[in-house]
């Protein structure tokens, strides 16, 4: 069960001070017994961003008037402005199980336990996937720092299985797939595991990047991450001798999304990585602006974070999809909580 002080966490830091700022309009006739309606004209934008200097340090001593936002063309106001290191961070760690990883599986579970150990504090969960021919849960949402290491091990190479989703009604599914479902993994991390969770969420994957057999194209795995505000990194691990891995596929799954790609070819690199990855989520700015561009179409909008110092290089995501409709909030933090997603779940092992 996910942790409800966790929720709580992220309204107080991301929704208080924007409740104060938030443009509105007055509402309509209220029903008896009803709490205050606000309806909301515009809402926050909220966008993570990592700042690191020409020698790839990371950089932590901005202020506001460092950063500068510009949606679609348009430069945008900053209105809420803090430094993350205890924002709770929900995690979802894709283990790629086929076969082409199957010398350096051992050295991955090693590594990404690890990861997860150093990485996730007080308030923060993980799940862990694996993929293959099948997506397979190893472990749903939790902050039992032994049940993940479980899972982490639990993960092995092309396990038989009899479908990914027992009737799945989603786009995905439930037929027998062959190859490598990377961008299903993804599609189904992000779309229904992620999408009910709030503040920061990330999708680290340890693959080749080498996709075959997945049910949704590139493009729809990346817009599942970019509407549930999920930035992907990826820990390239390639074997020369099933094709070299796909750097271009892992390199736009990143940068779409405001993640990273990094190029694994050792043990030694790869438990570097992992650290680099938990250098990144433990040292973000947050920066809210209410976009200037107020209709509620549903559209992708382009956005890009720099700062005043043009040496400095600014790892945000790169656009967000507008919400539909009007927003209305009663007596609650602004944003809510999305509803269940339609797709079925992962099968768990």
């Amino acid at each position: 069960m996910h942790s409800l002080s966790k929720l709580v966490r992220v309204w107080i830091a991301l929704s208080s001070a924007a409740m104060l700022a938030m443009p509105a309009v007055p509402a309509g006739p209220q029903d008896a017994g009803q709490g205050p309606v606000i309806r909301s004209q515009v809402s926050l934008v909220n966008v993570f961003a990592t700042v690191r200097d020409k020698n790839k340090r990371i950089v932590g001593d901005l202020k506001q008037e460092d950063f500068k936002i510009v949606e679609d063309s348009q430069d945008q106001k900053i209105s809420f402005f803090s430094k993350e290191v205890s924002l709770p961070i929900t995690l979802a760690l894709l283990l790629d199980t086929s076969g082409s990883e199957q010398d350096m599986l051992g050295a991955i579970q090693g590594a990404g336990s690890a990861f997860l150990d150093r990485v996730l504090r007080k308030g923060d969960e993980a799940l862990v996937m694996s993929f293959d021919t099948d997506v397979d849960m190893l472990s749903d949402f939790t902050d039992d720092r032994a049940q993940l290491d479980r899972a982490v091990r639990r993960a092995r190479i092309n396990t038989p299985g009899g479908g990914m989703i027992a009737g799945n009604p989603g786009p995905i599914g439930n037929q027998q797939m062959t190859g490598t479902a990377l961008y299903d993994a993804i599609y189904l991390a992000s779309g229904e595991k992620l999408n009910t969770e709030a503040g920061r969420k990330a999708i680290v994957i340890v693959t080749d990047a080498q996709d075959e057999g997945s049910k949704v194209r590139i493009e729809d795995a990346i817009e599942s991450a970019q509407r549930t505000d999920s930035v992907i990194h990826v820990l390239l691990v390639a074997d020369r001798r099933f094709g070299g891995g796909n750097p271009g596929v892992a390199k736009k799954l990143a940068e779409e999304t405001g993640g990273r790609m990094i190029q694994v070819n050792s043990e030694k690199k790869l438990k570097e990585a992992f650290d680099e990855i938990s250098d990144e989520l433990r040292s973000q700015y947050t920066l809210g602006y209410y976009p200037s561009n107020a209709a509620r179409d549903g559209k992708f909008r382009k956005i890009k974070v720099e700062t005043n110092n043009h040496d400095l290089k600014v790892l945000a995501r790169k656009g967000y999809y507008a919400p539909k409709g009007e927003a209305v909030y009663r007596g609650e933090p602004a944003g809510g909580v999305p509803g269940p997603a339609e797709l079925a779940p992962a099968r768990a092992k």
